[in-house]
């Protein structure tokens, strides 16, 4: 990590800033109680609980920020599709809902993605659109697992 200008962590203090490098790095830093400054790129913000988790509410927690990561990639993709396709997305908008898993391992049981395109589409180009946006990168990862490796340094 390279240091940049200093930032305010969420209590207030002053921090020295980094830069998550090379590209494709993520950078997690603890900042204080249960938030952790997240460095992509450039760009720097804050995971957290909510406060009946013991933590401050300064951020999403980690499970929000995933469905947050799926939600953005399908609306990208569906933002893509409106515009090659010369159609209004300006006004394009998708939610997701998701529930926890009741029994261990802790995880996600369920996330409903809905997309709400600008009015007016047809219903070959909202099935189009549908199609391209099932494909997008996070939802392709979930669909086909990476292998992932943890280890201490």
């Amino acid at each position: 990590m390279n240091p940049i200008p200093s930032a305010v962590d969420p209590l207030g203090r002053a921090r020295a800033r980094s830069v998550a490098e090379p590209p494709g790095r993520v950078e997690v830093t603890h900042v204080a109680h249960q938030a952790y400054a997240v460095f992509v790129r450039d760009h720097e913000f804050t995971v957290d609980q909510p406060s009946d988790a013991g933590g401050d509410n300064e951020g999403p927690t980690p499970v929000e920020l995933f469905v947050a990561s799926l939600a953005s990639c399908v609306a990208y993709y569906a933002g893509r599709f409106l515009q090659r396709h010369d159609l209004p997305y300006e006004h394009l908008r998708v939610s997701a809902d998701f529930t926890m898993a009741d029994d261990r391992p802790a995880r996600i049981a369920d996330v409903c993605i809905t997309v709400r395109p600008p009015s007016g589409l047809s219903a070959a180009r909202l099935a189009g659109l549908l199609a391209v946006a099932r494909h997008c990168t996070v939802h392709n990862t979930l669909e086909e697992p990476p292998r992932i490796t943890l280890d201490a340094a």
